[in-house]
This record gives structure tokens, C-alpha cells and sequence, in this order.
């Protein structure tokens, strides 16, 4: 790696530690560097809160030595007012010699302006190291302002038969669990990194599921209920006061507590991307049921699929949600075996 490519690294485990505190925000990590060595740093650790140039500037003692470091960002600065002021201004005003940029911001209140004006100011900038992993970092946020939609996950667990589930009766509610516990633990870990989590009708009853990061510390993600008569009893677990639940349905607009009901036009895919869009929810982890999972793969509006294929066998029952695509990469857990899908 060159020296530049070594910086911008730091920069990106930097802001991935902001990872699940951050939305709607992008994760962004900032590294000041004097003479080959690093003088502070920093990274954008929780909405409303400084941005990543900020902290690293304000690590940095002796602020007389910034007009002649070099600071890195993964990100372009920001260029506007939002809940902080813009951090281009920052840079510019602490006379820094030379700004490297990783990917520039495409979401229209940045978009070029923060660059426009550290040149405007006599700074030399750099833009484009290690870009495909900076926009990697936040394919949430990008998928969000250039598609208009949430970056979208898909997630089940599969028999080595391919079935999702037992057929289920009046008498037969308990889960038939497919997967490990240390797996659960890392399906909970997963939740912890979206802004929501979405499952439709019959996971609620059949379940009855929380759909909370129990097993794991990190913020709960914004539940998603698809109810179109709004016919769930709301002593379900999925209703209760760990987390936001947004209800979408075709009956009524209305806000109880933590629960909104939000109507929506149809519970067509598009139109439930255009609500969450609306609702500025940047990621969506879509967890059931089979036919909510085959709805996303059909319509193509998916951008990652997460499929565990535990090691029992239903014989019998509902069938998993099927991907015509070959695994990206595949990777032991426990007992089971997890299968990466990408659709960018």
C-alpha cells in the first residue's frame, strides 16, 4: 500500500466504529497527519454529534501545527448546516495544507461543494484513494440518496431440504428453529446494524417474535409490521415498548405511543421501499416470511441476501425463497453454514 492508500485505511476502521450509532448519517473517520506521522484523529461516533474532522481536529493539541498537516477523510466534508456546521468551513478556517478525500458525497446537499470550497480557499485536495472501499463502507447511505430507496437485506434460515418452516396448525405455534444459538446470537448482531427490520403478517402470528438485539449490545432496529386491515392484537411481542414498530396498512394513519400506523398505497414492494424512503430509513432487513422474502427477490429490489442452512431436515413444509445467483462467499458457523448473496 502506498502511504496515502495506508491513511485512508485508518480512516475507514475508524469510522466503522461508529457502525449502528451514526443513521442517517455515513460513517466517516478522519486521520491528521505531520511529517509522516499521525497527530490525531478521529470519527463521526453518534447522530447530532460531532462529525469525524471535528474530533480529530480537537485531538490534536498545538492547533498551530494543522496549516502544515495533511488530514484524510473518507468521505468528502460537508458543505452544509444540518444538526452540526459544515465541516469544509472547519478545514478551511484550521488552514490545512493538503485535504485527501476518499469518495466524494453524492448526497445533494454535499455533492462536489465541499470540495469546491477547500480548493476555492488554496488547499491542495486529493479525491479517489481507496474509493470503492469508501463507498463500501456506507452502501447504505449511498444506496439511499442514488437509488431513493434503503439498502435492502434479505434474511432466512433453511433446512438442508430447503424449507423455511413446518407446516403449521391451530395446535402447532411453537418455532421450529432451524439454526444454532450462536448463530442467533449473530443474526442479532446483524440487527444491530440497520436502521429496521421488516416481517409481514403471518411471521407475527405464527412466531410471535421481538425482533429486538437481545443477544448482542447495539440499538434495536425500527420494526416493520405489513398488516394491511390492521387485524394484529397489539399484546404481541413485536408491539411492545423495546422499540419503534411501524405498522404498514391500507386502513388508517394513526400513532399510539411507540406504535405508528402508517397507511401506504399497496403493499406492493415499491410502494413499501417509497414509505420507509419517505420515513428517511436508510436499511431495511427484511427477516419474513417466505412469501415477504420471494416478493423483494421477484421485484429485484434487494441488494444483499443472508441465507443460514442449518443441518436438519423437514421432509415436508413451506418452501425457502429461492436466489437464481451463485453465493459471493459462503462461511462455516456453528453447526451451519452461511451463504452471501449480492444483487449490486
Amino acid at each position: 500500500m502506498q502511504k496515502d492508500e495506508l491513511y485512508m485505511q485508518r480512516c475507514i476502521d475508524l469510522a466503522r466504529l461508529g457502525e449502528g450509532n451514526v443513521a442517517p448519517n455515513p460513517m466517516v473517520g478522519a486521520v491528521i497527519v505531520l511529517n509522516d506521522e499521525i497527530i490525531g484523529e478521529g470519527f463521526h461516533q453518534k447522530y447530532g454529534e460531532a462529525h469525524a474532522e471535528v474530533n480529530a481536529v480537537n485531538s490534536v493539541r498545538d492547533k498551530a501545527l494543522l496549516k502544515e498537516a495533511t488530514i484524510y477523510v473518507s468521505l468528502e466534508p460537508c458543505a452544509h448546516f444540518g444538526k452540526t456546521p459544515p465541516c469544509a468551513d472547519l478545514l478551511v478556517h484550521s488552514k490545512f495544507k493538503k485535504v485527501v478525500i476518499g469518495c466524494t458525497d453524492t448526497f445533494s446537499e454535499v455533492s462536489g461543494k465541499g470540495i469546491q470550497k477547500l480548493k476555492d480557499a488554496g488547499i491542495e485536495v486529493v479525491v479517489g484513494v481507496l474509493e470503492n472501499e469508501c463507498r463500501k463502507l456506507n452502501k447504505r447511505f449511498f444506496t439511499f440518496h442514488e437509488k431513493k430507496r434503503p439498502y435492502v437485506v434479505l434474511k432466512w434460515a433453511q433446512t438442508k431440504d430447503d424449507f423455511i418452516d413446518r407446516v403449521r396448525t391451530d395446535d402447532s405455534k411453537k418455532i421450529n428453529w432451524i439454526s444454532t444459538p450462536e448463530t442467533k446470537v449473530l443474526v442479532h448482531k446483524w440487527r444491530s446494524e440497520e436502521h429496521s427490520i421488516l416481517v409481514g403478517r403471518n411471521t407475527v402470528l405464527n412466531d410471535n417474535p421481538t425482533l429486538t438485539v437481545r443477544e448482542v449490545s447495539g440499538n434495536n432496529p425500527i420494526r416493520i409490521v405489513l398488516d394491511s386491515k390492521v387485524s394484529l392484537p397489539l399484546n404481541l411481542n413485536v408491539f411492545n415498548d423495546e422499540a419503534q414498530t411501524i405498522i404498514f396498512n391500507l386502513e388508517k394513519d394513526e400513532t399510539i405511543k411507540n406504535i405508528q400506523f402508517k397507511k401506504i398505497k399497496s403493499l406492493e414492494i415499491d410502494s413499501i421501499l417509497n414509505a420507509l424512503y419517505e420515513l428517511n430509513i436508510q436499511s431495511v432487513l427484511v427477516e419474513g416470511g417466505a412469501s415477504t422474502l420471494q416478493s423483494f427477490i421477484q421485484s429485484n429490489k434487494w441488494d444483499e441476501a443472508r441465507v443460514i442452512v442449518g443441518i436438519t431436515y423437514f421432509e415436508k413444509g413451506l418452501k425457502a425463497p429461492a436466489i437464481a445467483k451463485v453465493p459471493t462467499h459462503q462461511f462455516p458457523f456453528s453447526t451451519d453454514m452461511i451463504y452471501i448473496y449480492s444483487n449490486l
